[in-house]
């Protein structure tokens, strides 16, 4: 058994669940530990492993099943049957060792394969000495009697014949191991069983089998005689040990036969091919084709039998050829001042085999070339060399390169093989002269001036060279490219620039006191070119501008602890012309010294504070001047807005309003009363409109009073008309009476359901469309004339023709309402409390007597 753990650290300690019986080492080994009989069924025990540090425990269950007897020959039995020749075997006792007879008679068997026959052909005659007095019956067992391959060999059962039925292959089973054996009739063993070897002798039955039909190999060319190439190998099924399966190889043919027909040969016993010939050449073979031929019976042409295989054998390259230049020069040109450009392409031959280290050229360039303006790259597929200009060439230095080149392989040539004169070729490169563009010098150039230089100035002269010394050119234009702060111009002959405005070193376009101006230098060349240069003007300094305070507001205590408001002087200038600063207040008004006081605490910094215990809380403009330290002193006086409020213990100011009021600026003041101002007009302007359509209604309503008017009181009921079935009646007949069509524009046919018209519709009066209010009551008893001779019209009280609820209505009319008592009969006080809407039936039928 057999234990790993995880780590492999573990002290393992085995042990066994039956120690009187088994025992486990400590290698795993299971011993026995006494002599017992093993039953049929299995046996079985448990094997534990402990870890002897954890004291942890795993366990395995163990089975042991006994295993038959082995009923096959020995290596010393098989020696005895072999070698027996008379019926003798020696036993051994406990006692002296003695000879007996024995009780059977074996006869050598030894059966050749491949036998014509007749079948069953007799081999041998099995008996026993007890056939004599007993009568036995005899019986083979084994493979080839009752195992497979069955039926091969038979026995008599009464004479013990031994017969084989049909011929033996030694190829597929060179002996028969069998058990005879010797019963009686009744099926006792008389005599014990005995081994049986039949050994099957060889015939040469099969031909030699190459293990592949072709064999490739490889020999570089060159080689020497005796260079090993390769191996064929061909195996024969019949035994090794005898002639039969013992081979000889030897080469039929060979194809090509140049440069010498026998150009290999192979060990006949091993298959081992080498060279026997110089001349190995693959520019002129580069393969061969060789027919291999195996012969059995030790290459017995008469009695062995024969296979041939087919051996290609490759020559393979080496290098020894060198690259060789087809020709002696080559001629290249390129325009000065560019890259990158194959100027020139260089050809080679070389008879190694292609695209291989023996073929692929390098090329170096060995004169005419000091500064590494060239290199030359190898073309992959055409194994050319390409000359390329790597660094610009100037046409005014050099105008011919005159390059040696050499050629190589990426491998050293085969030993003795030395470069030949064509592997060197000349180069020769010719610069084009092409127009350059000028080239301010220096670039960029740097001029010191003090700001302040006015308008007019000249500041210096700018100017370019052009490095076509040979070509015929006018002289060069300048021109302004870049200038941010415009203030500068430049002569476009000589390069003269000159200053077009004030020079100021606090300008936004000035970085790090220096400001930066490209100007441009034109040829007149084909094509015409330009150059660029940069004019750096490095900025002095000078006083010209006054220190301002900062912050410009500020907020303190109306008492006079905490009071303290801190401010820094601001100057553009620099050092010397800037800090440190004198701080003072003015003389006038009065009240500043009075009421404020200020000390220098550094020299960028001072601190204002109230002079007064108590100043009362607003805003106040402090004026303070402010002194440089320039020669001469600039000097300006800043006035800091400062909001004086009420604060708390803590310093804080407690008069939000008054601080939110100083607060703002002079614009978000405007912004506030531009809106209080839009604000009012739009509120007048909406009270003006309401007051022009309370005329317009009174306008309306000259003639009706406000209690009689029925139109009025029905409309605020809310009652929109008659029934369900009068629902498609007459719009226009809703409208108010300016806005009645006339007849001419009313279309016809469009009328109430319930209408029967049968008569033409009358000519109902129109009103002008602005009526003068006196003219509402001839226009109303108009209307009223053509509406009592209207026959279409509904006979109803109603003087309002759009309050006619229809005919299909479930109410009755209210004109025909008739009390089944007198009025004075029923109290309608209670109509007084149902509000200004019933006021006038309170009126009619309320009060009493009244």
């Amino acid at each position: 058994v057999r234990f790993r753990s995880c780590d492999g650290s573990k002290k393992i300690h085995f042990g066994s669940s039956e120690p009187e019986d088994f025992r486990v080492g400590e290698d795993g080994v299971v011993y026995a530990e006494r002599s017992f009989q093993l039953s049929a069924e299995p046996t079985e025990f448990v094997v534990s492993a402990q870890d002897q540090e954890t004291r942890e425990e795993w366990q395995m269950r163990v089975k042991l099943t006994p295993e038959p007897a082995f009923t096959g020959p020995s290596e010393k039995d098989q020696q005895k049957i072999e070698d027996i020749v008379f019926p003798w075997q020696q036993y051994k006792h406990s006692s002296p060792l003695k000879r007996q007879k024995r009780d059977w008679v074996i006869p050598p068997i030894n059966l050749p394969e491949n036998s014509r026959g007749p079948f069953p052909q007799e081999l041998v005659r099995i008996r026993s000495d007890r056939d004599k007095s007993l009568s036995l019956r005899y019986s083979v067992t084994g493979p080839g009697a009752d195992q497979p391959p069955t039926g091969i060999f038979i026995i008599n059962p009464i004479s013990g014949q031994l017969s084989v039925t049909k011929p033996l292959d030694r190829e597929q089973i060179a002996s028969f191991h069998l058990r005879a054996h010797a019963v009686d009739v009744n099926g006792n063993q008389v005599e014990n069983p005995i081994d049986i070897v039949i050994n099957v002798i060889d015939m040469n039955d099969n031909r030699p089998e190459f293990l592949h039909q072709v064999w490739n190999g490889t020999v570089p060319e060159g080689s020497k005689p005796g260079t090993y190439v390769m191996t064929v190998t061909a195996i024969d099924a019949d035994d090794p040990n005898a002639q039969n399966g013992m081979l000889r190889y030897r080469i039929l043919s060979q194809a090509p036969s140049s440069p010498s027909p026998n150009m290999f040969t192979i060990n006949n016993e091993t298959g081992d091919i080498i060279t026997v010939a110089a001349g190995l050449d693959r520019e002129k073979v580069q393969q061969y084709t060789l027919i291999i031929q195996a012969t059995d019976m030790e290459g017995n042409p008469t009695y062995g039998l024969s296979n041939t295989a087919t051996a290609v054998i490759t020559v393979t390259d080496v290098n020894d050829n060198p690259p060789e230049f087809t020709a002696m020069t080559f001629y290249g040109e390129v325009p000065e001042n560019r890259v990158d450009v194959i100027v020139a392409n260089l050809t080679v031959t070389d008879k190694d085999q292609p695209h291989t280290p023996a073929w692929n050229a390098m090329y170096r360039m060995t004169a005419g070339d000091p500064t590494g303006q060239f290199t030359i790259l190898t073309d992959p597929n055409s194994n050319d060399g390409l000359v390329t200009v790597v660094k610009p060439i100037d046409f005014e230095t050099n105008r011919m390169f005159v390059l040696t080149v050499a050629a190589e392989n990426q491998v050293p040539l085969a030993k003795g093989i030395q470069h030949p004169p064509q592997s060197t070729a000349t180069v020769s490169i010719t610069v084009i002269d092409v127009n350059e563009s000028p080239y301010f010098v220096p670039n960029p150039k740097l001029v010191r001036q003090e700001e302040g230089l006015l308008a007019g100035s000249m500041l210096t002269t700018f100017t370019a060279q052009d490095p076509d010394r040979y070509m015929q050119q006018t002289s060069l234009r300048y021109s302004k490219l870049s200038d941010p702060a415009n203030w500068l111009k430049i002569d476009p002959v000589n390069g003269q620039i000159t200053t077009t405005a004030v020079l100021d070193r606090e300008s936004i376009y000035v970085q790090n006191n220096m400001y930066n101006a490209t100007f441009l230098a034109s040829d007149n060349g084909i094509p015409p070119m330009s150059g660029t240069g940069t004019l750096q003007i490095y900025l002095l300094d000078i006083n010209d501008n006054a220190p301002q305070v900062n912050p410009k507001e500020a907020t303190t205590c109306e008492t006079l602890q905490p009071n303290a408001i801190n401010i820094t002087a601001v100057d553009p200038d620099i050092d010397p012309n800037a800090g440190p600063f004198a701080f003072e207040l003015p003389d006038t008004p009065a009240s500043i010294k009075r009421n404020w006081t200020i000390v220098r605490i550094s020299g960028d910094h001072a601190q204002l504070s109230l002079r007064i215990r108590f100043l009362e809380a607003g805003i106040y403009d402090v004026p303070i001047v402010i002194t440089d330290s320039g020669n001469p002193h600039a000097s300006s006086t800043s006035v800091l807005k400062v909001k004086v409020c009420q604060c708390d213990i803590n310093g804080d100011c407690t008069d939000v309003d008054r601080i939110v009021g100083a607060g703002l600026g002079t614009g978000a003041i405007i912004a506030i009363l531009l809106c209080i101002i839009i604000l009012l007009i739009l509120v007048l302007m909406f009270v003006v409109w309401m007051k022009r359509r309370d005329k317009e209604r009174q306008a309306k309503q000259l003639l009706i009073d406000p209690e009689d008017d029925v139109r009025d009181n029905i409309l605020k009921y809310d009652e929109e008309g008659g029934g369900e079935e009068d629902q498609d009646y007459d719009l226009s007949q809703l409208q108010q009476p300016d806005t009645v069509e006339p007849d001419a524009i009313k279309p016809v046919g469009i009328r109430r359901l319930d209408e029967r018209p049968i008569h033409a519709e009358p000519q109902y009066p129109v009103r002008s469309a602005a009526p003068h209010p006196g003219d509402i009551g001839d226009f109303i008893n108009e209307g009223l004339k053509a509406a009592d001779n209207d026959p279409t019209a509904p006979p109803y009280d109603s003087l309002l023709v759009f309050d006619y609820e229809g005919s299909g209505s479930t109410a009755g009319s209210l004109s025909s309402l008739n009390s089944s008592s007198s009025g004075g009969e029923q109290d309608y006080d209670y109509l007084n409390d149902w509000g200004p809407r019933f006021k006038k039936l309170a009126d009619m039928y309320g009060g009493g007597d009244d």
